[in-house]
């Protein structure tokens, strides 16, 4: 597993999440771990690397 820091798009805390190197692109939901409001994450990963990553709010 891989930890990522990085900002919720809510409330600008930082946060962080373990993500999986072994799927090369993904794209799930979590809620942040400081105000609750879900987050689309997509990291993508080359090699076991992360070689990009965004935290999107979704639009309710």
């Amino acid at each position: 597993m891989f930890e990522h820091f990085f900002q919720c798009p809510y409330c600008w805390e930082e946060i962080s999440m373990l993500l999986d190197p072994s799927i090369t692109h993904q794209v799930y939901v979590e809620d942040c771990e400081v105000c609750c409001n879900p987050i689309e994450l997509h990291p993508r990963f080359e090699t076991q690397e992360l070689i990009s990553f965004s935290a999107n709010s979704i639009e309710q």
